[in-house]
């Protein structure tokens, strides 16, 4: 079985139907069959964009969907936030942001490709350490 690193605005498209990736996301979704790994620093962040535009429920289904094991929680490990740190100065110019310096981290440790992302703009330009390149999906 492959594995994808689930970054939040996957997360929450999904949940979004007015969402301009909805649709897409959702087919994406639909049609795969990936282990997906949400990395630990994601939840905060996708919690807050559920509750804050969609509504506590949306946020409280997305919670019990995590316990059901539809996704699985990968935790960071104390070399994740030092290289986290390392892609914040790296590509500062950029301004990626702690979260996507995690999920960076997270998907090196795991040796995983593929990231479910709406983000092309970051995701694009950091060079993994890993691999060549992400392939970002959908």
């Amino acid at each position: 079985m492959t594995s994808a690193i689930v970054d939040t605005g996957i997360l929450y498209a999904m949940a979004d139907r007015d969402d301009a990736w909805h649709e897409r996301v959702e087919a994406f979704l639909e049609s795969q069959t990936d282990e997906l790994i949400v990395p630990v620093t994601v939840l905060p962040e996708v919690c807050y964009l559920m509750n804050t535009y969609i509504g506590r429920e949306t946020e409280r289904r997305f919670v019990f969907s995590l316990l059901q094991g539809e996704m699985r929680v990968e935790n960071l490990a104390p070399d994740d936030l030092k290289r986290a740190s390392r892609l914040l100065e790296r590509y500062r110019d950029a301004n990626i942001g702690f979260v996507d310096a995690t999920v960076v981290a997270v998907a090196e440790r795991l040796r995983i490709r593929r990231l479910l992302t709406t983000d092309r703009r970051h995701f694009s330009l950091i060079r993994p350490r890993h691999c060549p390149a992400f392939h970002l999906l959908p």
